[in-house]
């Protein structure tokens, strides 16, 4: 690794003075000096997603990396923007997000447990405005909140099953009036939304002033700037909305800076961070949460219809072992060839294709991230079909090779990225929630229709009547199938999506739909991750 404020000033031009380290190979760039950039043109921005997830893995931040630094390698400016890791996935099951192999971002260590403080600085701020409730109520209630209607739930950035729904108030007067709550991981906080849409300090501020955090008795919303909270709020975020600038194992450039899930919430790093990149570099890496139907869709109809941004091209990440188990074999068997189960799989792909090409209008390649068990047969196969469909597939191998690995992928999203790209939504602004919901399941996820019970209407309904309508929605579902159920494997057809529950992120400015069982707080598996990960003569070992 080299010292970050030389990566700084070698590879983006940023002096000294403007970087701010969080000791040798960690920094955050000042603000103002983002801010200043504004006249600068915009360089290319290409977005890298999926396909839908599997066990095997399909390597979209290895990815991401090895494209970065393959540009780099090619000779061209080229600056990555991520997301940061959650600690859930890490202790839990996913594991870490600073990618593999030889296109990794580092320190990875760092990266993927407290990094610089940020997650812990948006749990703070979610928790304070959750005592503050709290504090009012027991405090006379002036604001005259119904405590059967409070909205805010807790938050914390570890995997815990037994928080998502507790009774806080417990122990008589002194303690408050006991009442339902309930904790989500702080990646699923509106506050992280907020923080990955703001586009400064004040319009920080004035977003978390927005958020509906309760109902009054009779029906009016009280927002966050009711209990002045909104302010403190700020104070604690305000270091933390300046983006983390680390390197690659090549000594290339990465931004990371915030982290909402693709499944739970918008899955993009921060629109700061992403603008700031675009001033600096003339190719700007950047990915999306999960497979291309919940990340890409959220990154176009959300992060994009809010800030103005939009990619010249995607790129659409897959292995062939994944493919093979959306055609239904078992990960044991993955290793093997298997023509039959890889053409069935590949109608995941090609679906996923055929959103971005189609409902988005964005020129793509696919990238093989190759395998050593990949064989020339397999590889040839997938080649086929997609130049069937008028799709360039590309191996690359920067897992094993770094950025030399993927410079055939490289030359390939250069050229993409002189093809016209003009923005193209599922929905329009105009459009009432139920069609926006609609809209995605059935041009999307490819399902038959949506359904909820009268409660989800009756809200759903609320909030349109409320103002709400023209907000842009946030779908909340599993990342393993295109439909509700995680089991079902490649492209369903006809199914149904069930909208169990309805959240409105006022400051952030979305509708979140809760579809199916998915989760707000996940919770850890039979073996988490966290029983390998260890201090051993000073060195953490066991992150992957």
């Amino acid at each position: 690794m080299q010292p970050i404020a030389r990566v700084a000033h070698e590879k983006l031009g940023i002096d000294a003075q403007h970087v701010f380290a969080h000791g040798h190979y960690k920094a955050k760039l000042s603000l103002d000096y983002l801010a200043s950039l504004h006249e600068r043109a915009d360089g290319k921005l290409i977005l890298v997603t999926a396909i839908s997830p599997t066990p095997a893995g399909e390597g979209k931040t290895t990815t991401t990396i090895g494209l970065g630094d393959a540009l780099a390698h090619l000779g061209r400016k080229a600056l990555i923007c991520l997301r940061e890791p959650s600690m859930g996935p890490v202790f839990g099951m996913k594991g870490g997000a600073a990618g593999g192999g030889h296109a990794q971002v580092v320190p990875m260590e760092d990266i993927n447990l407290h990094f610089t403080g940020d997650f812990a600085a948006i749990g703070a701020a979610n928790n304070l405005l959750a005592a503050l409730i709290d504090n009012h109520i027991a405090h006379g209630n002036a604001l005259d909140i119904d405590l059967r209607r409070i909205e805010w739930r807790r938050a914390l950035d570890v995997n815990d099953r037994a928080l998502r729904d507790i009774v806080v108030g417990l122990g008589g007067p002194a303690n408050g009036y006991p009442r339902e709550d309930g904790f989500d991981i702080v990646v699923a906080s509106e506050v992280m939304a907020i923080f990955c849409l703001a586009t400064s300090l004040d319009d920080l501020r004035t977003r978390l002033g927005e958020i509906v955090v309760a109902y009054a008795r009779d029906g009016r919303p009280v927002r966050a700037r009711d209990l002045n909270a909104h302010g403190a709020m700020t104070v604690l975020l305000k270091d933390v909305l300046a983006p983390n600038l680390v390197q690659t194992l090549e000594n290339n450039p990465a931004l990371i800076h915030g982290g909402p899930f693709g499944n739970i919430a918008h899955g993009c790093n921060s629109v700061i961070a992403t603008r700031a990149a675009l001033r600096l570099a003339d190719y700007v890496v950047t990915e999306a949460g999960f497979g291309a139907d919940l990340g890409a869709e959220k990154f176009f109809d959300i992060k994009c219809r809010k800030s103005g941004l939009w990619p010249s091209a995607a790129v659409l990440v897959a292995t062939i072992r994944a493919i093979k188990y959306h055609g239904g074999v078992d990960v044991a068997e993955l290793n093997h060839e298997n023509m039959k189960a890889l053409d069935k799989g590949m109608a995941n792909l090609e679906r996923h294709l055929e959103n971005l090409r189609e409902v988005h209008g964005l020129p793509c390649v696919v990238a093989i991230n190759r395998f050593t068990f990949d064989t020339p047969a397999e590889i040839a196969a997938v080649q086929e079909r997609m130049a069937r469909a008028g799709v360039t597939a590309v191996t690359a191998g920067h897992w094993a090779e770094g950025g030399a690995g993927a410079a055939g992928l490289a030359r390939e999203v250069v050229a993409l990225c002189e093809q016209p790209s003009q923005p193209r939504f599922v929905y329009r602004d105009d459009e009432s929630l139920w069609r926006k919901i609609t809209a995605i399941a059935t041009r999307v996820y490819r399902a038959s229709e949506v359904t909820a019970d009268s409660r989800v209407r009756d809200r759903i309904r609320k909030l349109q009547d409320d103002g709400y309508g023209h907000l842009p929605v946030c779908v909340a579902k599993t990342q393993y199938s295109f439909s509700t159920d995680p089991k079902l494997r490649g492209a369903p057809e006809r199914h149904v999506i069930n909208v169990r529950d309805v959240r409105l992120a006022a400051g952030a400015g979305f509708v979140v739909m809760i579809c199916g069982d998915i989760m707000t707080m996940p919770g850890l598996p039979k073996t988490p991750s966290a029983n390998l990960i260890d201090l051993v003569d000073g060195k953490v070992v066991g992150l992957f």
